[in-house]
């Protein structure tokens, strides 16, 4: 009888905590915000270059980016709500300080994809100008406030660097343990990994 190759078995996303392997949803609410994430962050940096004529061009982007980045916000909470019940254990065999960096890490991604799409949002709504998703006008609730919209977008630029920071550690450490074959990055189905002793 043929059995299947470990590569290819999945455990269930109701895994307890001693399981070192994500589910089948964890994996995909990964990929799918490295995507958007990737995407977001190349065209907030294209899109601060344009020109503001003719009228409606730069509009037009910065409110497909606030649209994503409310998208993404959501993602972000579903994505944060399936890890805290679903928790996942760091693989024991990786030396403490390791472990500890690991963990670090991932708190302080959780935290900037909250903070970001926050504190983008309501430097839009203390803008004056109506804050649109997907061309959709949303309730407006504040009045328009400079010195609040001046520190929003500050703070939304230092999280963006910050969150930068942390995502090349991020790739680098899951290319690290790609690269030593020790099974880590075979956790998030990185292609061709292999599995971890």
């Amino acid at each position: 009888m043929m059995t299947a190759h470990p590569m290819h078995s999945f455990e269930p996303d109701r895994a307890p905590k001693t399981s070192e392997r994500y589910g089948h949803v964890a994996v995909v609410l990964h990929w799918l915000l490295a995507v958007a994430l990737f995407g977001q962050l190349a065209l907030g940096w294209w899109m601060v270059g344009l020109p503001k004529a003719p009228p409606g061009l730069r509009a037009g982007w910065f409110n497909l980016h606030k649209s994503i980045g409310l998208t993404i916000a959501a993602v972000v909470v579903v994505r944060l709500a399936w890890r805290l019940t679903h928790p996942i254990a760091v693989p024991g065999f990786l030396p403490p300080w390791q472990q500890r960096a690991a963990r670090a890490n991932h708190v302080l991604l959780y935290v900037l994809m909250v903070l970001i799409p926050l504190t983008g949002y309501l430097g839009s709504a203390f803008s004056g100008y109506p804050v649109r998703y997907f061309g959709v006008v949303l309730p407006a609730w504040a009045a328009a406030w400079p010195d609040a919209k001046t520190f929003l977008s500050w703070t939304h630029f230092t999280c963006i660097i910050l969150f930068m920071a942390l995502l090349l550690l991020h790739v680098g450490a899951a290319l690290w343990h790609w690269a030593r074959r020790d099974g880590v990055a075979a956790r998030m189905r990185v292609p061709f990994a292999v599995e971890g002793p």
